[in-house]
């Protein structure tokens, strides 16, 4: 799984969270907001916490909204990347139905996120760069990653700080236009030699290793987009250097 409530511990949270909102979707997001300051006004980080949380659920359902139709295939796809105890199903399935319903409002969502980056990072968040992933994954669930989807991924990248070349870069990994480029994946050209497109290899590694995650202040529970990144780029490693020793 890519994101965890596991941290939060407090049995009546999301009950309280969830009659707190209502269910008039023009208002949701005031409400949210109004209602985790309330709760956990003298617990910064459990308001963090709870933050991230509802900003992750209501981005995954307004991104499987995004091309105007939510499939059970992005819906089964959002509850592989959100890990969640039985217990807060309801509560969640109750605040993802809520901001399905229309794509407004999710420029302000993914705004919190880009508040709560815990790396310091001004550019390329790697915290945020795994949220990215996620959503990817929930967009491609149909077997279609639409035009809408595109932009509407490409906004939120914006609204992180995510360079319009790192972001290529991430949708590369995930949408093969024109068929897979594992140049622009490791973010090398054509016309490098192999041993300085070894070298960046080595730098992508060593920047998403477990340890460096935890120092940059990327929660454990999105380490899981990590480990689908270096997959990407071990595979793209791996068909450059086919490439070349058969040239």
């Amino acid at each position: 799984m890519i994101f965890d409530f596991s941290c939060l511990h407090i049995s009546s949270l999301w009950e309280r969270l969830v009659s707190a909102v209502g269910d008039v979707a023009g208002n949701a997001l005031s409400r949210v907001v109004e209602a985790i300051r309330t709760m956990f006004e003298g617990d910064p980080e459990t308001r963090r916490q709870v933050s991230f949380s509802v900003a992750i659920i209501a981005l995954s359902a307004k991104m499987a909204k995004a091309d105007g139709i939510v499939t059970e295939a992005e819906v089964r796809a959002f509850q592989q990347i959100f890990d969640f105890p039985d217990e807060e199903a309801r509560h969640v399935a109750r605040l993802y139905n809520l901001a399905r319903q229309d794509v407004a409002g999710y420029e302000a969502y993914a705004t919190k996120l880009a508040g709560l980056c815990g790396s310091g990072a001004s550019e390329n968040c790697p915290m945020l760069e795994n949220v990215i992933d996620g959503l990817f994954h929930i967009a491609k669930a149909d077997g279609l990653v639409h035009e809408k989807e595109l932009l509407f991924l490409g906004r939120i990248a914006e609204i992180f700080h995510i360079s319009d070349d790192h972001f290529r870069r991430i949708m590369a990994r995930h949408v093969h236009l024109d068929g897979r480029d594992p140049y622009l994946v490791l973010g090398v050209s054509k016309e490098d030699d192999f041993a300085a497109i070894r070298k960046q290899y080595r730098l992508l590694v060593s920047e998403h290793h477990p340890d460096r995650l935890i120092a940059r202040g990327v929660p454990a529970t999105l380490h899981a987009a990590a480990n689908e990144r270096m997959a990407a780029l071990n595979a793209a490693y791996e068909a450059i250097e086919k490439e070349r020793r058969a040239a």
